[in-house]
């Protein structure tokens, strides 16, 4: 019987250590902080992925280092834009059938430009009509 008090009284004790400052007591978080830390990692992680997705588009075109220099010279206002466009295709349905349209089209256009342009050069440049 002796031994059991013993060791009834060290975890006590144990107890008592742990909740004067010991390992298993922790100060109160705030949630507010919680979100703020978690938005900025998840902003910073998002950029580092957006960077990385840019390079790799890039690279089919360009070697490694020019297209790291592209990535890092693009202006602000285009940066601020591709971030308000972004946010407008995420936020709604309309918003991104929105946006998904005018990516479309600009493609459409550009494949469009482009045939007309290799017309161009097979035909010689000559697009008069004979008369």
């Amino acid at each position: 019987m002796a031994q059991r008090n013993s060791r009834a009284g060290k975890s006590r004790r144990n107890e008592d250590e742990r909740s004067a400052g010991g390992e298993l007591d922790q100060p109160r978080r705030n949630p507010a902080s919680d979100l703020l830390m978690a938005d900025i990692i998840i902003r910073a992680g998002s950029y580092m992925v957006r960077s990385i997705v840019e390079r790799s588009l890039l690279k089919g075109k360009y070697d490694e280092e020019t297209a790291r220099r592209i990535v890092a010279n693009q202006p602000t206002s285009q940066k601020l834009a591709s971030i308000a466009i972004a946010k407008l295709a995420s936020k709604s349905i309309p918003g991104a059938a929105l946006i998904g349209t005018g990516l479309v089209a600009r493609k459409l256009y550009a494949r469009g430009k482009a045939r007309r342009k290799a017309r161009t050069a097979i035909d010689g440049g000559d697009n008069t009509p004979e008369a």
